[in-house]
């Protein structure tokens, strides 16, 4: 499996042709503790870089964006009942939506994970 980052703290999964979506361990300590998640729907389909769920935290609002494109076969329903497991485990247990990948070279203009701490670092 591999994994990739965004300039707007998006993680991705990859693991053949399906890609699992969550928020960074950084966005969630921007954010604060997170009360609700809003959800795609499985079935919607995005191009890279679409808004593709909502976050809300004590602090704000904030969209989660699609970092490749692909159709969403999954959400993790557990969010809906428990959107608190962004706050403690936003890179595992908190992913938010599984892809079918549309088109894999959309990996190659995103960060591995040095690159993204080195970003971080510079914020």
């Amino acid at each position: 499996m591999s994994r990739y980052f965004t300039e707007d703290h998006e993680w991705v999964d990859v693991e053949g042709e399906i890609a699992t979506v969550g928020i960074t361990d950084y966005a969630q300590s921007q954010l604060g503790d997170i009360v609700f998640v809003e959800l795609p729907d499985e079935g919607v389909e995005f191009e890279k870089g679409a808004d593709a769920a909502v976050v809300e935290s004590v602090k704000a609002a904030s969209d989660v964006y699609s970092p490749v494109a692909g159709e969403v076969i999954e959400t993790n329903s557990a969010l809906e009942e428990e959107p608190a497991l962004v706050n403690s485990d936003a890179e595992v247990e908190g992913w938010f939506f599984k892809l079918r990948l549309t088109d894999t070279s959309e990996l190659e203009g995103l960060m591995n994970e040095s690159a993204y701490a080195k970003f971080v670092k510079s914020l």
